[in-house]
């Protein structure tokens, strides 16, 4: 074989390649807009009324809106816990008691020091009226040159110390009366109350549990609030910005995927999170837990509505097609080819379309064109054709 031949088949093959794919894409332009679905081999579908609507799908999780992590702000042996977990509880219930033995004694003993200084500030004040008597008895006889002016003196000098030392039991009175509030707190630190009403999530220790809140305070239980709930639900980024403050929700749980809770978004937080390389944004929305079967961190499915309509005419999507020419859809005809009729659409699935003018409830469409199955042509399978 010649090199001249050779070179000629390598132009040759990709020639022939362009020629079949243009031909392939004439003949398919050809058949859909001869509209040459024969009648007999037509998949039937029909107009149907009821209600359509395009949404966004995300998984969410539920949480309490309002919630408390109640912790302990005193060291201390955990010495009764007064609530279960799942019991429902009012706000300033008593819950779990410290052993309030030492903070007891210590705010005895601050107590005993203050009455003492108390009475030491008494014996001072008496002492300040006797030596002003005294200063004031030997002025008017150091005018009368009965005493010494040393003893002048000392008396008004001792006066003067009497007051500082009355001022400074004071200053010292005061300090122990607000180390004994402090004393008081802690005492009461040791029982622990319910900062709200709500239901115990969860109980964090023991009774006889030793707790060390020097370096940061033990968590005790949380209350949560279940009488609303959050539900969280995590949104792409392709989606994110299709999502509006006040958009129906409605959602379903992993237990009960066949009751629907309805609510619409509070607020999409501006912060993402990524997992795995995937950009993911949080929508919250907040839900009534009537009769209390939403619960702590359940699975949900979510469905943003993007579009709507409900009580109109809906047609499989497959029944229609848009051309340059307009929107059309297919009709069965007694002749060899279907009847072609313009239509106006409105909010669209992946499944299905709204039908706005064109078409009426009941009547039939052509949704695709059987095909035979291979090596048996009186069978035949359904293929989605094209007009």
């Amino acid at each position: 074989m010649s090199v001249t031949s050779k070179k000629s088949r390598r132009w040759i093959w990709p020639f022939i390649w362009l020629m079949l794919i243009s031909g392939s894409s004439y003949a398919g332009y050809w058949y859909f807009n001869q509209s040459d679905v024969s009648a007999p081999q037509a998949l039937i579908g029909q107009v149907k009324r009821g209600t359509i609507e395009r949404t966004i799908v995300a998984t969410g999780t539920l949480e309490p809106k309002r919630y408390v992590e109640v912790g302990a702000q005193v060291s201390g042996l955990v010495e009764k816990i007064y609530v279960e977990e799942g019991q429902k509880v009012e706000a300033g219930e008593l819950l779990v008691e410290i052993d309030a033995t030492v903070f007891e004694t210590n705010l005895q003993q601050a107590e005993a020091s203050l009455e003492s200084k108390k009475a030491q500030l008494v014996q001072l004040e008496a002492e300040l009226e006797l030596a002003e008597l005294r200063a004031k008895r030997n002025q008017t006889l150091y005018q009368q040159q009965a005493v010494s002016e040393d003893t002048l003196v000392s008396s008004t000098t001792n006066v003067k110390v009497l007051k500082s030392k009355i001022q400074t039991s004071i200053a010292q009175i005061k300090a122990d009366e607000a180390g004994i509030a402090g004393d008081r707190a802690r005492l009461g630190y040791a029982k622990i109350y319910g900062p709200i009403s709500g239901t115990v999530a969860t109980i964090e220790v023991r009774v006889g549990q030793t707790l060390n809140a020097n370096q940061n305070a033990p968590l005790l239980l949380q209350i949560s609030d279940l009488s609303t709930m959050t539900l969280r639900a995590e949104v792409s980024e392709a989606d994110v910005t299709k999502l509006s403050k006040g958009m129906s929700v409605y959602f379903s749980t992993l237990g009960n995927t066949e009751k629907h809770w309805h609510t619409q978004v509070r607020q999409v937080l501006p912060t993402p999170t990524v997992v795995n390389d995937v950009v993911l944004y949080q929508a919250l929305m907040d839900i009534e837990n009537q009769g209390g079967q939403l619960m702590d961190s359940m699975t949900t499915q979510v469905f943003f509505i993007v579009d709507k309509a409900d009580d109109t005419l809906i047609v499989p999507l497959s029944a229609v097609r848009e051309t340059p020419k307009g929107t059309f859809a297919l009709l069965p005809s007694t002749g060899d080819k279907p009847e072609r009729v313009k239509v106006t659409t409105g909010v669209k699935t992946r499944t299905e379309i709204e039908i706005l003018s064109g078409l009426e409830i009941g009547q039939d469409v052509i949704i695709g064109q059987k095909r035979a199955i291979a090596g048996n042509p009186g069978k035949s399978l359904p293929r989605r054709g094209r007009f």
